[in-house]
């Protein structure tokens, strides 16, 4: 069978984090995805990133991101070497890169530059903060835009400090939706024959997450404030609750799984208890109906409340990371995917979480220019050529 990319060609010029997730993606799914990396200054510097290191130029950090990717050694500030460029972004659907927002410009990246090379191709850029505005020049990370946007406040217990999502989250968003960007525009200029810029942000993204609590403060100028237990802001019980042995998530969203709830504890006259009768009683006592509920739930441990109520009332275990990756289901899902990589041959990774009814490939990322002579070949360079360009370091 094809895989559903298959046959789509997106030249990737990243490093790090945000772009180089999103293009994975589009890797698993069968695109060819040429990463354009510099020998000179070792790659994508992702390939440096420790602690832990598969030899020369290379690392599982970097593993964990550039999956089924193909390795392009190339000087883009070459003159030779933007002649090689120009006759990739010719064969190619789409551009791809992450840095700051006055880069593209600079090194020629943008739709104006290249669409007397390709008039169909989509050039896709990712930065911190925008191409089009005052920061555009700014470099800018994950965790900055979660403390500006909002997150960090939201995030903790009442009277705490802020605190940050334990993971990049708006990375990996924005990674996400940048490849979802392309593609549309791939859609477009494969129907009208004609390309485009498309621009994402990570703090655009950062604040597009703030969803429905946005909407609340635009319209009805609720300012949304941290709850206790990591609760819902507006719906209880839909937090943590203490066991005899840790701690319990449930998420009695609706009616209905609230009166289930009360008949699994077997307190079903809590369901006529005025004080949580409805949505609007629970959240106003929800302090007086966490001390009732933890008083339950502190009966059984963890394990034994997720048997019982699995199914039926929403809820979930609190587990650290090494739990997490263990768990039994995870690896009924098939989330662990075996990357043999040549340091490495028993080397694992997180497999993507689409599912197809076909295996998607799990090659270890290119050693650093490992495909640039199959590469230039392809694009008609004789050997002859590419030792020529090589030993004018151009690639």
């Amino acid at each position: 069978m094809t895989l559903p990319l298959a046959g789509l060609r997106v030249v990737a010029v990243e490093l790090y984090g945000a772009g180089p997730y999103g293009t994975q993606h589009l890797a698993d799914l069968g695109a060819e995805v040429i990463k354009v990396e510099n020998r000179k200054t070792g790659g994508d510097i992702s390939r440096a990133v420790g602690p832990f290191f598969l030899g020369e130029n290379d690392s599982e950090f970097f593993q964990s991101v550039n999956r089924n990717k193909r390795s392009l050694s190339l000087d883009l500030k070459h003159p030779r070497g933007r002649e090689v460029f120009l006759r990739l972004i010719a064969t190619a659907d789409g551009l791809v890169d992450n840095m700051r927002g006055d880069q593209p410009e600079k090194l020629k990246l943008t739709y104006a530059d290249l669409k007397a090379a390709n008039p169909r191709i989509v050039c896709a850029h990712l930065s911190a903060y925008g191409r089009d505005a005052g920061r555009k020049g700014w470099p800018g990370y994950d965790y900055l835009q979660q403390a500006e946007a909002g997150w960090l406040w939201l995030t903790g217990e009442p009277g705490g400090p802020p605190a940050r999502f334990g993971l990049s989250v708006v990375d990996f968003m924005t990674g996400t939706m940048t490849v979802m960007a392309l593609l549309a525009g791939i859609l477009q200029a494969r129907a009208t024959g004609r390309g485009r810029d498309v621009d994402v942000s990570l703090y655009d993204v950062a604040m597009h997450q703030l969803s429905y609590p946005a909407v609340w403060y635009l319209n009805q100028g609720l300012k949304t404030e941290r709850v206790p237990r990591s609760g819902h802001p507006s719906i209880a019980p839909s937090q943590l609750f203490k066991t005899q042995d840790g701690w319990l998530f449930i998420m009695a969203q609706t009616q209905k799984f609230w009166e289930l709830l009360c008949d699994a504890l077997g307190c079903g006259e809590l369901k006529s208890d005025p004080r949580f009768i409805d949505y609007e009683a629970r959240r106003t006592n929800r302090d007086v109906l966490t001390d009732v509920l933890d008083a339950e739930f502190g009966k059984r441990t963890t394990a034994d409340w997720v048997r019982h109520l699995s199914g039926t009332v929403p809820c979930g275990p609190v587990l650290d990371m090494a739990q997490a990756l263990d768990n039994p289901y995870f690896r009924e899902r098939g989330g662990v995917v075996a990357t043999p990589h040549p340091q490495s041959p028993g080397f694992r990774t997180v497999a993507s979480p689409i599912r197809l009814d076909e295996p998607l490939p799990a090659r270890p990322a290119s050693a650093l220019g490992a495909d640039t002579d199959d590469i230039l070949s392809g694009l008609g360079y004789s050997a002859e050529d590419i030792a020529d360009l090589r030993r004018d370091q151009a690639i």
